[in-house]
């Protein structure tokens, strides 16, 4: 066969979705993940999709969010992917130059990929901050914890848990200890 003429390698990829705004007419964010997920199968496959979790929004927004994971297995390069998942947003009404962390019908990022560490303009993978996310961490519990963070070196449950683990407060200055 001529490599040219051969497909493409499938790559995994681990893609988050957020909403906090509803959808004319595909409702509440919840309902707007359940339509992302669908317009993302146009992609590739999906192999696994988390459950949706809400979480409280980050910056100035106030309405809570609605996170999910999905993993896509896809032809298409990170450059691609992300092209084609920009595309998915503005049909859901997202428009290019919104404010940062604002209320927002839908948000996919490219959180991850069987590829290994990617960088470009606008893009790098892995999400520089996926570790630091617990909105994005506890759903990919369900469905790639034992994917690794190739920044850190963890898995994404080693990551959550470093997250999520209790810390003993701060001791006040000058006061002696037992």
């Amino acid at each position: 066969m001529d490599p040219a003429s051969r497909p493409a390698p499938r790559q995994r990829y681990l893609v988050g979705l957020g909403s906090n705004r509803p959808h004319p007419r595909h409702g509440p964010p919840r309902r707007v993940l359940a339509a992302a997920l669908e317009a993302i199968a146009t992609l590739g496959p999906h192999l696994a999709a988390s459950a949706v979790f809400d979480s409280a929004p980050l910056g100035p927004s106030r309405r809570r969010f609605a996170n999910a994971v999905a993993v896509l297995e896809s032809e298409l390069d990170p450059l691609a992917l992300l092209a084609a998942l920009k595309r998915i947003e503005r049909a859901f009404g997202r428009r290019p130059g919104g404010r940062r962390w604002g209320a927002r019908v839908l948000d996919l990022d490219l959180l991850l990929w069987s590829g290994g560490p990617f960088a470009a303009p606008g893009l790098t993978v892995p999400h520089p901050a996926l570790c630091q996310r617990r909105f994005v961490l506890a759903p990919a519990l369900a469905v790639a914890a034992d994917w690794r963070d190739p920044a850190s070196g963890l898995t994404l449950r080693q990551a959550h848990a470093r997250l999520t683990r209790p810390r003993p407060l701060p001791k006040a200055a000058g006061v002696a200890g037992p």
